[in-house]
């Protein structure tokens, strides 16, 4: 299950999709829209994305996780639209039959998707809002177009 949506994200879908006889362990990350972010007060994020190209990408994600380790089953999903603060932004779900490569797949998803899927957020603050381009840092005053990157 490697997917966007603009609807809230499940956890118990997810972890239904990734249960499995076979997996002893199942290794979920959530991110969350947090209400600050570098002094700023944050009302929300807004994300933005490439569909075909982002969901490809996150696919991808999974078949690399699935060669360096032993997983059972893995589920991405992350949220386009306007995410409140509390909500999930991205939620991955791992099973595999071991801790270890459940914990190692789960970690390498989100720090991968962060680097190479082409998601934009925008964080609306107390005063204004920024477009935060890459998910790693890199500041935009408008998104990125999809031909840019």
């Amino acid at each position: 299950m490697y997917r966007l949506t603009d609807q809230p994200i499940e956890l118990n879908e997810l972890l239904a999709f990734v249960g499995d006889p076979a997996a002893g362990a199942v290794s979920t990350f959530i991110g969350t829209t947090r209400d600050n972010n570098e002094g700023r007060s944050i009302i929300s994020l807004d994300y933005e994305a490439y569909p075909g190209m982002a969901e490809q990408e996150i696919a991808k994600l999974g078949e690399e996780a699935a060669e360096k380790w032993e997983i059972t089953r893995m589920a991405i999903v992350h949220r386009i639209g306007n995410v409140p603060i509390g909500e999930a932004s991205v939620i991955i779900a791992v099973s595999a039959p071991h801790r270890d490569d459940a914990f190692k797949a789960c970690r390498y998803a989100i720090d991968e998707l962060k680097k190479r899927v082409p998601i934009w957020k925008k964080e609306i603050y107390r005063g204004g809002e920024i477009w935060i381009g890459s998910q790693t840092g890199e500041r935009f005053t408008t998104p990125p177009t999809p031909s840019s990157g």
